[in-house]
C-alpha cells in the first residue's frame, strides 16, 4: 500500500496551494487510487483463500491515511446498520401523506403547478391546492398543520406563508419550501442584508460580497430579491454573468447543494442554460483560471450563506424547522479573474435571463424543480416517531461512531447518507476536501456531515475511474445514449396556457382543450424525457415548436415523438383535440337595437373608416334588387347596447350592402338555372368551398368531396344536367421552375371540359385568397379570345382575409400589407369590370370578421365540410360522378363510384356561415331574378 500516501499527498497538495512545474494528470490521479483499491481487495481475498485472519495492513509513516479510513468505515457501517434497524412504516400501515400547495398568482394550467401535483401524487401524496394560507381549508386556525406532511409555497404566496404557518409547531417529518431565516437573510425590504454587514463588522469577518446600502430600509416584510448593486446586465460589463442556483436543506448544521445547471449572459444575449462539466473555459475569457474560477464560485457564495448562518443562529424569533429547504439564485458578475462578484441574490429560482418566447424559463425550471422533489422526498425514509419507537438505535450509533447525536440531528445525517448516494445533479457546495484527509476524530455533527461526503465523494472519484478504464463498453453506450429509449413527454407547453382534459400526463396521449373566441393563435412546444428524442408537429417534418392558427369549432394537433437515429421512426403520437368557442352570443327575448360595423378596431384595414359597432340607420327607400357582387356593405347585427358587442345576438347576424339586397335563389329556380350550364372553377381552396356549396345547392346534398389540390371534373350533376370542374392554382408545393403557369392552368382546364358553348351557359369563376391580380385577369380575356371563348361568363372572386397571423410555416402580412391588399383589392374590381367580368366582392365580407377563419394555417378559410352518414344508397344518388383528377405527380387516376351497391354511403355538409354569405351572392349573380 505505499502508493496510497502518494496519492493522498498529490491530494494535500493541490488543496493547500502548493504546486509542482509536474504533477500527475487527474486521470493519472484517479487511477491509481483504483489500483491502489483493487490491491486492497486482492490482499483480501488472497489470505482468506489461505485460511488465515487478515493481518493489519503496515501502516504508513505518520498516521494521516489510517485514521480517515477508520473513521469512514466506522461511520458508514453505522449509517448502514441505522438505516436497517430503523425501517420506515410499511404502505399498508402509514396514513397516505398529505402535501398542499399553494399558488399564488399561478394559475391551475400553470405547468409547475401541474408538475408539482404530479410528481407528488406518483409519489403518493394526497394533494391540495390553494390561492393563499388564508384560504386554505387545511390551515384553518384550528386545526394547525398537523395534517399536513409537505407545503409548497410558490411565488407569490410566500408573504402568506410566512404569516400563518407556525414554524415552531412543526413537526419532525413536515416540511416547507421556506427557511425563515433565508428568507430574512436576503430579504431586501426586510434589512436582512444590512444586519449580515453589521454581524460582520462587529465579529471581525467579511462578507464576500459588494456593500448594500440599507439606510432607507423600514419595512419589515420580505421581497423576492436583494440586490446588492444597480441592477445589472452582460451587456453593461466587459465579463460575464452567471446565475447559480442553490439549495438549501438544513441551516444547523448548514447543508447546500449546487444544482448542475448554470445560465450563463455574454456579449448582451439571451442567458443560455448549461451543465458545469459542459462550460468552456473561453466562456469566462480567462481560460487560464478556469478552474480556479469555479472554485472561487463555489466558495463565495459558500462564504455568504455561512454568513447568514451565523447571524440568525441565535435569533429566537425564528424557530427551527428540520425539514425546511430553501431555493436561493445568486447572481454573479464575472469582471476580473479570480473575483467573482455577487450582484443579486434571489429567494427563489428565477430564470429572466431565458428567453420566455421559446419557453426555456418554463422548462428549465420545471425540470429543476422535478429535480428537487425527486431528490428531498425519495430521502424520506424514516419518521420521528419511527425513531422514538427504537430508542436502543440512537444508542448503538453513539457507540460506533462516538458522537451522541440528538433524535433531530440523526434523522438529518441519515437523510443526508441517502441523499449522497444519489446526488445528481446536485453537488455539495461547501465540501472541503482538506478535512477528507484530516486524522482528527469526529466531534460534532458537522464533522459528521464532513466525513460521509468525503466517504462519496472518494467513491464518486473511484467510479469516474472505472468508468475511463472501462473502454471497450465505450461504443455501446454510446449507441445507447443515441437512442429514443423513453419515447414519452416530458410537458406540452402552450402560450396561451391550455387547460386540457385530462390534465397532461405522460402515458396519457389524448387530450380535449376548449379555448374562448378571442383565442385565434397558440405556440406550442412539446418537450420530451429524452433529449434523443426528437418532436415535430403534425408532420414528419413539421417543426418542434410553432405558432398555430386556431379556427372556429374542432381542430386538432398532432405531436409525434421520433427516435432520433437513422431510422427517424414514429414511436409515439400525442394528439390535441382543440375545440375555439364561437363569438359570445346573447339571445334577444325583448327591445333591441340595430347595430352594423364594416371592420374590427383589432384590425384596421381602412384606418380613415369607423370601426366596431355603431347604430344601424335602415334606409327609407324601397329595396331593390343588386346590380353586380361587389355593392359595399355592412355587416348588420341586433344588439341591446352598440356598446358592448356581448350584448348582441351573433346568430342573427347578416350582410347588408347598401341601397339592395341579393334574392336568395331557391332549389327549383338554381336547378332549372344551372341546366345545360357548365360551370368551370380555377383557384385555391377558398374558390373550391364556394364550388361545393354550389353544388350542395344544386343537388340539396353533398354525396362527393376531396380536399382536392389538383384537377377534378364532376360530370353528372343535377341529374346530368349541369358539368363542374376544378384545378387548383396555384400549385405551391412545386419548385418555381416546374409549375405551371396561369395561362397553362387556364388552358388545360378549358381544354378538359370541353366541348364548351362561347355563351352564358360557360361560366369561369376565378380567385382565391390573395395571389389574383390584374396580369391574370388580362391572361384570362387573352386565353378566352384564343380559345374563342370571348362571350361566357367570367366571374371573379377577389381577394380575401388571410396570412394576418404571425403562423410559422406560411407567409404573415403586417397590417400595412393588409392596407395595401384592401387599394390592390379595389384595383383588381374595376380592372375586372372594364373587361366585362362579374365580381364577388369578399374581402369586403371577410375584413369585419377576420377572427371567425375556420381549419388552416393560413387563416384564410372561412368554409370547411363535415361529413355525415347518409340514408341513401349507393344506387339512389343523384350525384353519380366519374371523371379523372390529375394528381400532384402529375399522373391521372379514374375515379369511378358503382351504381349498384345497396350500402349506406357518407355525405356531406359544407359549413361556415362567411362563405355562404358570398356564395349566395355567387348564386344570386349566375341566376338573376327574372324581372316582371
Amino acid at each position: 500500500m505505499r502508493c496510497v500516501p502518494a496519492v493522498v499527498s498529490g491530494l494535500l497538495l493541490r488543496e493547500t496551494g502548493m504546486r509542482r512545474r509536474l504533477r500527475p494528470g487527474p486521470l493519472l490521479l484517479l487511477l491509481g487510487v483504483a489500483l491502489c483499491l483493487f490491491y486492497q481487495t486482492f490482499n483480501v481475498a488472497w489470505n482468506r483463500l489461505q485460511g488465515g485472519h487478515r493481518q493489519p495492513a503496515p501502516r504508513v509513516p505518520g498516521p494521516v491515511l489510517s485514521g480517515v479510513e477508520e473513521d469512514s468505515r466506522r461511520l458508514i457501517s453505522a449509517l448502514d446498520a441505522l438505516q436497517l434497524q430503523v425501517l420506515p412504516v410499511s404502505e399498508s400501515e402509514a396514513p397516505r401523506p398529505r402535501a398542499l400547495v399553494l399558488t399564488g398568482q399561478h394559475v391551475i394550467t400553470d405547468t409547475e403547478v401541474q408538475l408539482y401535483v404530479r410528481v407528488l401524487q406518483q409519489m403518493g401524496y394526497e394533494v391540495q391546492l390553494s390561492r393563499y394560507a388564508e384560504t386554505s381549508s387545511l390551515l384553518r386556525p384550528k386545526q394547525g398543520v398537523s395534517r399536513l406532511s409537505l407545503m409548497l409555497c410558490l411565488s407569490s404566496s410566500e408573504t402568506s406563508c410566512l404569516r400563518r404557518v407556525p414554524f415552531a409547531q412543526l413537526k419532525t417529518h413536515q416540511r416547507v419550501n421556506l427557511l425563515p431565516q433565508m428568507m430574512k437573510a436576503f430579504s431586501d425590504a426586510g434589512g436582512g442584508l444590512c444586519h449580515m454587514f453589521t454581524h460582520a463588522a462587529l465579529t471581525g469577518s467579511k462578507i464576500p460580497m459588494s456593500r448594500y446600502s440599507c439606510a432607507s430600509n423600514q419595512d419589515q416584510g420580505f421581497s423576492r430579491a436583494a440586490s446588492l448593486t444597480k441592477p445589472m446586465t452582460s451587456s453593461q460589463t466587459t465579463g460575464a454573468v452567471a446565475h447559480v442556483y442553490i439549495l438549501v436543506t438544513s441551516l444547523h448544521p448548514l447543508t447546500t447543494f449546487l444544482h448542475d445547471i448554470i445560465v450563463l449572459l455574454t456579449n448582451g444575449e439571451r442567458g443560455q442554460p448549461s451543465r458545469w462539466e459542459n462550460l468552456r473555459p473561453e466562456v469566462f475569457g480567462y481560460p487560464a483560471s478556469y478552474r480556479d474560477m469555479i472554485g472561487h464560485i463555489k466558495r463565495i457564495i459558500g462564504d455568504v450563506l455561512q454568513a447568514a448562518e451565523s447571524t440568525y443562529q441565535k435569533d429566537q424569533t425564528i424557530k427551527r424547522c428540520l425539514l425546511c429547504y430553501q431555493l436561493l439564485t445568486f447572481t454573479l458578475l464575472l469582471k476580473t479573474p479570480l473575483t467573482p462578484t455577487i450582484i443579486q441574490v434571489d429567494t427563489d429560482w428565477t430564470f429572466s435571463a431565458l428567453n420566455d418566447k421559446t419557453f426555456d424559463q418554463k422548462i428549465t425550471k420545471d425540470l429543476m424543480i422535478e429535480d428537487v422533489l425527486h431528490f428531498l422526498l425519495n430521502s424520506e425514509t424514516l419518521l420521528s416517531s419511527v425513531i422514538k419507537a427504537v430508542p436502543k438505535v440512537g444508542d448503538d450509533f453513539t457507540r460506533s461512531v462516538g458522537v451522541s447525536l440528538s433524535e433531530d440531528n440523526r434523522l438529518l445525517l441519515l437523510q443526508f447518507y441517502q441523499q449522497m448516494k444519489s446526488p445528481e445533479p446536485f453537488h455539495l457546495l461547501h465540501l472541503n476536501t482538506t478535512l477528507c484527509s484530516s486524522s482528527v476524530h469526529p466531534r460534532t455533527v458537522d464533522d459528521l456531515f464532513f466525513k460521509t461526503a468525503c466517504y462519496h465523494e472518494l467513491q464518486h472519484n473511484l467510479r469516474k475511474a472505472e468508468s475511463l478504464a472501462s473502454v471497450g463498453h465505450t461504443q455501446q453506450r454510446s449507441k445507447e445514449k443515441a437512442m429514443c429509449v423513453d419515447p414519452h413527454l416530458r410537458q406540452i407547453y402552450t402560450d396561451p396556457p391550455l387547460a386540457m382534459t385530462p390534465p397532461f400526463d405522460p402515458r396519457v396521449k389524448e387530450y380535449h382543450v376548449e379555448v374562448p373566441f378571442d383565442t385565434v393563435m397558440v405556440r406550442i412546444r412539446p418537450e420530451p424525457f429524452n433529449s434523443k428524442c426528437h418532436v415535430h408537429l403534425d408532420e414528419l417534418h413539421g417543426p418542434s415548436m410553432a405558432n398555430l392558427p386556431i379556427g372556429l369549432g374542432q381542430s386538432s394537433i398532432s405531436i409525434l415523438v421520433l427516435d432520433g437515429g437513422e431510422s427517424a421512426a414514429v414511436m409515439t403520437i400525442y394528439t390535441l383535440h382543440v375545440f375555439r368557442e364561437s363569438r359570445p352570443s346573447l339571445p334577444m327575448f325583448g327591445d333591441h337595437v340595430m347595430c352594423s360595423f364594416t371592420q374590427e378596431c383589432s384590425l384596421l384595414v381602412q384606418p380613415a373608416h369607423s370601426c366596431g359597432l355603431e347604430p344601424f340607420n335602415k334606409s327609407l327607400s324601397p329595396p331593390v334588387p343588386c346590380s353586380s357582387g361587389d355593392k359595399p356593405g355592412r355587416w348588420v347585427v341586433p344588439c341591446l347596447s352598440c356598446l358592448d358587442s356581448r350584448t348582441c345576438d351573433w346568430r342573427e347576424i347578416v350582410w347588408q350592402p347598401d341601397n339592395c339586397y341579393y334574392p336568395l335563389v331557391d332549389r327549383l329556380q338554381l336547378q332549372n338555372c344551372m341546366a345545360d350550364r357548365k360551370l368551370l372553377f380555377i383557384g385555391d381552396s377558398t374558390n373550391r368551398g364556394m364550388m361545393y356549396f354550389l353544388m350542395e345547392r344544386v343537388n340539396s346534398s353533398l354525396e362527393d368531396w376531396e380536399k382536392a389540390h389538383d384537377t377534378l371534373v364532376y360530370s353528372n350533376l343535377n341529374a346530368g344536367r349541369t358539368l363542374i370542374s376544378y384545378s387548383y392554382y396555384p400549385q405551391f408545393w412545386l419548385e418555381a421552375n416546374q409549375r405551371p403557369t396561369f395561362t397553362e392552368s387556364l388552358e388545360k382546364l378549358l381544354d378538359r371540359s370541353r366541348p364548351l358553348l362561347n355563351s352564358r351557359h360557360t361560366v369561369l369563376v376565378v380567385g382565391g385568397v390573395q395571389w389574383l391580380n390584374t396580369n391574370h385577369l388580362r391572361a384570362i380575356r387573352e386565353a378566352l379570345n384564343r380559345k374563342g371563348l370571348k362571350n361566357i361568363l367570367v366571374v371573379v372572386k377577389s381577394l380575401g382575409m388571410g396570412f394576418h397571423l404571425l403562423v410559422d410555416g406560411v407567409r404573415s402580412l403586417k397590417l400595412s400589407e393588409i392596407q395595401d391588399l384592401y387599394i390592390e383589392n379595389q384595383n383588381l374590381i374595376s380592372t375586372a369590370k372594364k373587361y366585362g367580368f362579374e365580381v364577388i366582392d369578399t374581402f369586403s365580407i371577410t375584413m369585419g370578421r377576420y377572427k371567425e377563419f375556420l381549419q388552416g394555417k393560413c387563416a384564410c378559410h372561412f368554409h370547411e365540410v363535415e361529413k355525415r352518414a347518409s340514408s341513401k344508397t349507393s344506387s339512389d344518388l343523384s350525384t353519380k360522378v366519374k371523371g379523372t383528377r390529375s394528381t400532384r405527380a402529375g399522373h391521372n387516376t379514374v375515379m369511378a363510384w358503382d351504381q349498384g351497391l345497396g350500402s349506406k354511403v357518407l355525405s356531406y355538409k359544407v359549413k361556415g356561415p362567411v362563405n355562404q354569405v358570398y356564395s349566395e351572392i355567387l348564386l344570386s349573380r349566375l341566376c338573376p331574378a327574372t324581372k316582371t
